[in-house]
């Protein structure tokens, strides 16, 4: 019997992982599909209980349910009791898996440009896709973390957790030669006219700046880092890969992560550049 998987989120016309997802499918010869579905808040229980119903082999979850999915799954894998937020689930043949992919995508797009592990990283934000990235650098590896939030105790619990530092984003200004790598995980870049979460004034030359926001491809951030002569990562690539180790849990295949790159930032108007 043909399989489906399936996006949910409201809003969800925007999302681009049906087209990720189905090219996948086509490249490997899968027969299977992959629709999105708008579900509203209210109806995210129902919903669920109607995909089980026509048999879904597993589906992703984007705003607004990536938290409130939880207390409807069989149990979560360590990624997504960390988090305590899920964007993919899988059946494992007895019960619906949660799990949390964007932390990993993200390490995995990094790790494609000139990163040593023992690179000192900044992280700035601590919400929820900051918790993920912090976690997946401490499984990664890298051992030399510092946090940095507008709300600073906030900052301070997630490096707590992970055996990192914190500190204001004042400091994290003044001492932002220090550091190789800077990862911007905020809202910022979503709107424009945006102030910075921090000044890049201090940003030294070859600094690898990640921005995990891909539309736009360019935000206010990485333009700046760009001036500065930073190494620049958009989002595209955590979006592909948290993608690819979807893919590789329902399928257990591995699919092209460089090609989809590619047609996404192609997609999104941009044009590629082989690292």
């Amino acid at each position: 019997m043909k399989k489906w998987y399936a996006v949910i989120g409201d809003p969800i016309a925007h999302s681009l992982s049906p087209f990720m997802h189905e090219t996948w499918f086509d490249e490997h010869g899968i027969d299977a599909a992959y629709i999105p579905i708008h579900v509203e808040p209210e109806h995210l229980e129902k919903s669920f209980e109607a995909m089980k119903t026509l048999g879904i082999s597993g589906f992703n979850i984007t705003l607004p349910h990536k938290q409130s999915i939880v207390p409807f799954l069989g149990s979560l894998d360590e990624s997504a009791m960390q988090m305590n937020t899920v964007n993919t689930v899988h059946f494992d043949g007895k019960e619906f898996v949660g799990s949390n992919t964007d932390g990993d995508g993200f390490v995995r797009s990094l790790l494609v440009h000139p990163v040593d592990k023992t690179a000192k990283v900044l992280l700035i934000g601590a919400g929820g896709a900051a918790r993920g990235i912090a976690f997946a650098l401490k499984r990664a590896g890298f051992a030399d973390i510092t946090i940095t939030n507008r709300t600073f105790r906030r900052a301070e619990e997630l490096a707590a957790e992970i055996g990192a530092s914190a500190v204001t984003l004042l400091e994290s200004e003044e001492r932002l030669a220090e550091f190789s790598v800077v990862i911007q995980t905020t809202s910022v870049g979503l709107s424009t006219g945006e102030a910075l979460p921090i000044s890049l004034e201090r940003i030294k030359a070859g600094t690898v700046a990640a921005d995990i926001i891909y539309t736009p491809l360019v935000t206010p951030f990485l333009e700046k880092a760009k001036e500065k002569n930073c190494v620049t990562v958009n989002g595209v690539g955590m979006f592909v890969y948290q993608g690819a180790i979807a893919f590789e849990k329902w399928t257990g295949v591995q699919p092209n992560t460089e090609k989809m790159i590619q047609l996404i930032t192609e997609k999104l108007g941009g044009t590629y550049v082989n690292n």
